[in-house]
C-alpha cells in the first residue's frame, strides 16, 4: 500500500498493453534515464540513483527489489485500472506463480462496471481466481458496503490483492482455494476471470484445460450457478475459441446448462479476436479465432 500511495503522489499513470506489445519496448534502447513508468511499467533495470530515496525504500522494505549485480529491478508492475492503481508481476510474468494483469483485466473491469451499473446493488461479492484482485475492487467501487471475498489458489496473489485492495479502501475477506472449492453460499454476486488457454504451460493463469481451453470457464460457472441465492448473478469474463464453421462451444455449453427455467444466461461478445498468436499451436488447428466474451448467469 505504501508504495502505491507514493507513486500516486508522483502521479504515476500506466496502462498494461499486450505482452507482445511489452515485448517489442523490451527490445527498443533504454533511456538514459529510466522514469517511473520505465521501472514499474515496462519493467525496465536501474541503477543506484536512478530512483526516488522513498521509492526505493518502499520496494527494498517488502522484498521486491531485485539486485541484478549492478543495477536493479522491481519484481512488481504497477498499473492503472479504472482509476486505481494496482500491483501485480513484473515483466515478462511467465513463472508459474506470476500474477497478470493485461488488456483482458480491463475488459474484465468492464464488463463488471457495465453489469453492475443501473442494477440492484450487490451485498455479497465472490472474486474467483482474483489474482490482483481487479474484479472484486472494481466491483466493490459500484456496491459501496458489500461483503467482498477474494478467493486465489495462489498464495503471491493474495498477497498482492491485500495489498491493492487495502489501498482502494476496500476491505475484503481473503481466501486461498482452488475454483469455488472454498466458496460461501447464496451470494448475490460471482465475477469470475478464469484461465482460457489451451495446453499445459504450468502457469497458473493461462491453462484452461480441456475444450480448446474453457473447461474450466464452464466447471466455475456451473459450480457458481449452486452458490447463488434467488436473484443472483455471476458475471463470467473469458475467452472461446470459436470453432471452423463460426461455432462457439462455450455458448452452447453454457445454454445447456440453464435447465429447469431456474437459470437465464446472457452471451455476447466483447472482442472479435484476441491472442491470434495462439492459434498458430496445434491445439487450436480447427479453430477459426479465440474471442473475448462475457457471460452473465441469473438466478430467477
Amino acid at each position: 500500500m505504501g508504495l502505491l500511495a507514493a507513486l500516486a503522489r508522483r502521479g504515476y499513470d500506466f496502462v498494461t498493453p499486450t505482452p507482445s506489445t511489452c515485448r517489442r519496448m523490451a527490445e527498443q534502447p533504454a533511456p538514459e534515464r529510466p522514469s517511473l513508468r520505465d521501472v514499474f511499467g515496462w519493467s525496465r533495470p536501474f541503477a543506484e540513483g536512478e530512483l526516488d530515496r522513498e521509492v526505493l525504500e518502499l520496494l527494498d522494505s517488502t522484498d521486491r527489489l531485485e539486485n541484478l549485480g549492478g543495477t536493479y529491478r522491481s519484481r512488481v508492475r504497477v498499473s492503472v485500472v479504472h482509476g486505481r492503481l494496482f500491483l501485480h508481476s513484473a515483466f515478462p510474468a511467465n513463472t508459474a506463480d506470476a500474477v497478470f494483469l493485461g488488456p483482458d483485466s480491463y475488459r474484465f473491469a468492464d464488463l463488471v462496471a457495465a453489469e453492475l451499473t443501473h442494477r440492484p446493488t450487490p451485498k455479497t461479492i465472490l472474486d474467483i481466481g482474483a489474482g490482483a484482485g481487479v474484479g472484486g475492487v472494481v466491483a466493490a467501487k459500484y456496491a459501496p458496503g458489500a461483503k467482498v471475498t477474494l478467493t486465489d489458489v495462489n498464495p503471491a496473489a493474495l498477497t498482492l490483492a491485500a495489498a491493492n485492495a487495502e489501498y482502494a479502501g476496500v476491505h475484503a475477506e481473503l481466501v486461498r482455494g482452488y475454483g469455488l472449492e472454498a466458496a460461501p453460499r447464496d451470494l448475490d454476486l460471482i465475477i469470475a476471470n478464469p484461465p482460457y488457454i489451451a495446453g499445459a504451460s504450468g502457469r497458473t493463469y493461462k491453462d484452461g484445460g480441456d475444450l480448446h481451453g474453457a473447461q474450466l470457464s464452464l466447471d466455475w460457472a456451473r459450480q457458481g450457478m449452486t452458490r447463488l441465492k434467488s436473484g443472483g448473478r455471476m458475471v463470467l469474463y473469458t475467452g472461446s475459441a470459436i470453432l471452423a464453421g463460426g461455432v462457439d462451444q462455450l455458448r452452447s455449453l453454457l445454454a445447456s446448462a440453464m435447465v429447469g427455467g431456474e437459470f437465464t444466461l446472457s452471451y455476447r461478445e466483447l472482442d472479435p479476436d484476441i491472442f491470434s498468436g495462439e492459434l498458430r499451436r496445434s491445439a487450436y488447428s480447427d479453430v477459426e479465432r479465440i474471442a473475448a466474451v462475457g457471460a452473465v448467469i441469473t438466478r430467477s
